[in-house]
């Protein structure tokens, strides 16, 4: 009976480890099988972000691509409507005044040109690997790409928006120093629109630049004389107060908006528009 006992025992005990290792065994798969969809999920999860991540690059680099297209189509066939427009008016009176406005409108176009390559060069390096984008025909080796617009250029700027009719004053304040390539382009972009737009909707008036080189600041202020507003003379390029609200600007906003800063564009009182824009220089 005694060793009855122990068997009965023995046997109870060891029933109660088998349950005990199936239960464990059990609670083990239980917990792989929660683990690997935690895994899934979690994989699905960063998928997803860098799908949207993707998304948002690809949006961000359009929305650039079609920044600076505008401006660059906008400015530059501004100016060849104008130069084409008055040489069209002194072709049969002033012949060499037509030339030389023919001569402009083929300098802007080629300057379109410029730039557009640059902008697809970017968009399509060679197969070499160089930001070159040579023209059919041309040798790769002897094609670079110029450097994107900054303020180093606002004097060939000025020079040809003056030349189109618009009279520009430049004033330059506090020491000028190199700026970060984004910054430099954005300030130039700032006073390309804001002249160009000033050329096309004006009517004889004149523009002041002014820039300033502040200690933790970069302010760009352009004005322009007369009647018409910086972005069209119909009322559904107007916001409230008389605020422009085209298409360019909204394009500066977004760029000015990059680097932290602020960019503010309205009709003037007496007449003509004011474009002012504030971008941080300190900004980490």
């Amino acid at each position: 009976m005694n060793g009855m006992g122990e068997y009965d025992m023995l046997t109870a005990a060891l029933a109660v480890a088998c349950a005990a290792v199936l239960g464990l065994a059990v609670a083990l798969v239980r917990t792989r099988r929660r683990w690997r969809a935690a895994v899934g999920e979690r994989g699905w999860l960063l998928e997803r972000e860098r799908e949207s991540a993707a998304e948002a690059a690809m949006a961000a680099e359009r929305d650039r691509i079609a920044r600076e297209l505008h401006d660059i189509v906008s400015h530059n066939v501004s100016l060849m409507v104008v130069q084409a427009s008055a040489a069209r008016e002194v072709l049969g009176t002033m012949p060499d005044e037509a030339a030389t406005a023919l001569g402009a409108v083929e300098d802007a176009g080629r300057g379109a040109m410029t730039d557009l390559r640059h902008l697809l060069g970017l968009l399509a390096p060679a197969q070499d690997g160089s930001d070159s984008a040579p023209e059919p025909g041309a040798d790769a080796a002897h094609t670079p790409l110029d450097p994107q617009p900054g303020l180093d250029r606002l004097g060939p700027l000025v020079d040809r928006i003056s030349f189109a009719g618009l009279p520009v004053e430049v004033r330059v304040s506090g020491e000028p120093r190199p700026l970060p390539q984004g910054i430099d382009v954005t300030a130039y972009r700032i006073v390309q629109e804001s002249l160009t737009n000033a050329l096309r909707h004006g009517d004889g008036g004149t523009a002041e630049v002014t820039v300033r080189y502040a200690d933790h600041a970069l302010r760009v202020e352009i004005l322009n004389t007369g009647p018409s507003v910086l972005t069209g003379t119909a009322p559904a390029t107007r916001g409230r107060h008389g605020e422009g609200t085209g298409r360019g600007l909204l394009g500066l906003r977004e760029r000015v908006a990059v680097y932290g800063g602020d960019l503010d564009a309205r009709r003037r009182l007496g007449g003509g528009f004011r474009v002012r824009a504030r971008i941080p220089l300190d900004r980490p």
